[in-house]
Formats: structure tokens, C-alpha cells, sequence
């Protein structure tokens, strides 16, 4: 099959399962769920096989760390990706649910009511648990999904969408319901990006070069997932020993996803007092640490931050030290170099906090809290197919009701408009 013919055959499959998944139950699409678990625990070692081809091939390309541990599939986290599938079966479907329902003057009675969208065609990169997350998600809220993953990971996701292919055999829901892409190419890849009519919505996953790229080129509506340049302000009254451990579990738990840290702020007068000891904390801790020029006399051994640094996403262990005189220059540089992804203040002052939540534009804000904790497990959602940092329609991360859209019935007794 060629790439073109890949390419639409897919796309067809997938809008033709996706009418005959919108009318499955409940009950249907909760046991499917539990069946791809069951399937995924008893192949793992099929995945595992595939994903040490892929792991390879990175070591080949100099890959650095960070992203090999995106790529990387054990039984535990093949493990954790079928837990997470049957605990998305264990939450509501909020499809069908009543929104809203009113009777007009003249006796029409409207209702509001969830539906799926159709075809969410998902674009990633790296990450061979998307491919579960998405899939799970999508199925859940009676959605088909078209996968277009990256080379890097394509062994792993081939594995997997077979895996959930067969397991979907043995249920009443359709196979075709979750597709791959195989064909990585650019092209195909710019071509998936227009399939107006066969696609109803795009959602892009990875880098801020690849979430740009398909908003750029996509004639298909985009829900934009953000690049995560997040942010702890360390506030005057910030305790001290909260304050180094917020930081140090924001940066380091896990390096290379969208919700680490990649700046750390700090208040002047609290950095003369405990400066020393959050960055030996953070040295201690393996993280390289690119300081503010106020402060390079104390620490003429690291790196000066630059231009640059303030606006990098590095998913890696390395952060910025930024020096501020009080709470609005930390707004303000929040604002100009954050991606409106997760921001976090740690203060005794509760002014300041609520300061810090009405005036910094990001999806999710914390106090006094790791910014660690902007995912949809972890929120109660479930399984998140991303991190909106838009405010159209979704925004956050977004689980289940982020993946309906709304239909309007309207009963009538023979009215006309005159």
C-alpha cells in the first residue's frame, strides 16, 4: 500500500468506526477497556521486544537521556498504562449527559447534551504511552483515533496498536476504531494535517517546534497542547526548607515531561538568606544551574544565564536562577516567558497569592505545591491526552469531557416560526 493509500484508507476506516462507536454503551466501552488492559499485561513482552528496537536505534542516534526515558517501555510502566485503562473504565462517561435543558415561550424544550467529537487524529512524538492514553481516552468517549506517532517510537506503537487491535476483536466495539499511521514522512505527515471531512480535530503532543508545526500547517482545527516553560517563584516569606523541596521535586522527579520546572525565581531578600542552600541543594542533586548576572559574584564557578535560557523549555536537569525585587517582576517575567502551561508561588502571604492567581495567564497555578501534579491522573481525570494551554474549549489537561462536544435537542408540537 502506498502512503497516500495508507494514509486515506485509515482515515476512512477510522471515520466509518467512529459512527458505529458513537452508539456503543456504556457498559461496552468500559469492558473493551478492561480487555485492552488484559491484553497488554499478557503481551507485554511483545511490546518490550519492539520498544528495544526503537531504543537502539536511539542510542544510534546519540539520543540524549531525557528523551530515551520518554521512549523507554518496561513491564512496570506497560503495567501502569493498563492500571490507567481500567481506572479511565471506572470513571463516568460523560457521554449523553444533560447539560443544560430550558423551555422557551413558545413551548419548544431545548437540551444540551455531550457527544463525541468523531475522529481525533493524534500527533506525537516519542512517548509509546500516548499511544495507550489516546486510545483509551478516545474510546471511552465513543471517539475513533488516528495515530501519527514519530519514527523514534514506531516499532513500539505498531506493537501496541496491534495489541489493542486484537484485543478490540473480541469486543463489540469496532477494530478500525484505533489507527496508525506508519508512513513517518514529512509529507504524509502535512498531507494527515489537511484530511478535512475524514478528521474532525488534530491535538499535537511533544515539542514547541512540533505543536507549532501543525498549527501552522493544519487546515484541520487544532486543540493545542503547550510546550512547558514552568515556573516556582520563591516569595520573601517562602519557607525555606518547602521552598528547596518544591524546587528540587519540580525539576528533577522527572526531567523530560511538559510539567517540570525550567526556571526557578527568587525574591532577593530570600535568596541573601537561603540562596546558598537551594543551589547546593540543586548541585547535590545533579541539576546544572544557569544564574541570574545579579548574583555571579557568589557563584562565579556557574553559568550566566542568558536571553535564551529564560525562554527554554529543556526538559533536562538544568534550570535558570532568576533574581526579582518583588512579586509583579516575577509576574511580568512569568508572563513574557512562560507558555502558560503551570506556575507555582511558594509564600506565607496570602496576598501575594492571590495576586500571583489572578494576574500570571497559565492553565493550572499553584501554592505552595510542585508543578509536578498538572496531569489528568493526578487531577482525578483519569488517563489526559494533554495539557491544553489555550482558551478555546479546553484548557488544562484535559480527560474525558474535553473530548466531547455538545448536540442540542429541541422538542417541539408543531411549532413554526413566523
Amino acid at each position: 500500500m502506498t502512503s497516500v493509500n495508507e494514509l486515506i484508507h485509515k482515515a476512512h476506516l477510522a471515520r466509518q468506526a467512529s459512527q458505529t462507536l458513537a452508539a456503543r454503551s456504556t457498559f461496552e466501552k468500559n469492558d473493551a477497556l478492561r480487555v485492552i488492559a488484559a491484553h497488554l499485561r499478557t503481551q507485554a513482552a511483545t511490546i518490550i521486544s519492539a520498544n528495544l528496537i526503537d531504543m537502539e536505534h536511539a542510542r544510534q542516534k546519540g539520543v540524549n537521556d531525557s528523551l530515551l526515558d520518554r521512549l523507554m517501555l518496561n513491564e512496570e510502566r506497560i503495567n501502569a498504562m493498563a492500571n490507567a485503562l481500567e481506572h479511565l473504565a471506572d470513571l463516568p462517561d460523560p457521554i449523553g449527559d444533560e447539560l443544560e435543558n430550558w423551555t422557551r415561550p413558545n413551548g419548544l424544550h431545548i437540551k444540551k447534551i455531550r457527544v463525541p467529537i468523531g475522529v481525533i487524529g493524534m500527533v506525537y512524538e516519542a512517548r509509546p504511552n500516548v499511544t495507550v492514553d489516546a486510545s483509551g481516552l478516545c474510546l471511552k468517549t465513543g471517539n475513533a483515533v488516528y495515530l501519527r506517532g514519530s519514527g523514534s517510537a514506531l516499532e513500539s506503537n505498531k506493537a501496541i496498536v496491534s495489541v489493542i487491535q486484537s484485543a478490540l476483536s473480541t469486543t463489540p466495539l469496532p477494530v478500525e476504531s484505533v489507527q496508525l499511521l506508519e508512513d513517518i514522512s514529512h509529507e504524509t505527515a502535512n498531507q494527515f494535517f489537511r484530511l478535512n471531512g475524514l478528521i474532525d480535530v488534530l491535538i499535537p503532543r511533544g515539542s514547541s517546534r512540533l505543536i507549532q508545526t501543525v498549527i501552522q500547517q493544519a487546515s484541520i482545527p487544532v486543540l493545542e497542547t503547550g510546550a512547558g516553560n514552568c515556573h516556582v517563584f520563591i516569595d520573601e516569606t517562602a519557607k525555606p526548607e518547602m521552598a528547596i523541596n518544591i524546587v528540587l521535586n519540580a525539576k528533577t522527579q522527572r526531567p523530560s515531561v511538559c510539567n517540570t520546572i525550567e526556571t526557578v525565581i527568587v525574591h532577593k531578600n530570600w535568596f541573601e538568606k537561603f540562596g546558598a542552600r537551594l543551589i547546593d541543594a540543586l548541585q547535590a542533586a545533579q541539576v546544572t544551574c544557569r544564574i541570574d548576572p545579579r548574583i555571579v559574584d557568589q557563584f562565579p564557578d556557574l553559568i550566566v544565564a542568558t536571553e535564551e535560557d529564560w525562554a527554554t523549555e529543556y526538559l533536562d536537569k538544568i534550570i535558570a536562577v532568576k533574581i526579582v525585587d518583588d512579586l509583579q517582576e516575577a509576574i511580568q517575567h512569568i508572563n513574557k516567558y512562560g507558555t502558560k502551561h503551570s506556575e507555582s508561588i511558594i509564600t506565607e502571604n496570602v496576598q501575594n497569592v492571590a495576586s500571583f492567581f489572578q494576574f500570571v495567564d497559565a492553565s493550572t497555578l499553584y501554592h505552595n505545591a510542585s508543578t509536578r501534579f498538572t496531569d489528568g491522573e493526578e487531577f482525578g481525570f483519569g488517563a489526559e491526552i494533554g495539557i491544553s494551554t489555550q482558551k478555546l474549549h479546553a484548557r488544562g489537561p484535559m480527560g474525558l469531557s474535553a473530548l466531547t462536544s455538545i448536540k442540542y435537542l429541541v422538542e417541539g408540537n408543531g411549532q413554526i416560526r413566523p
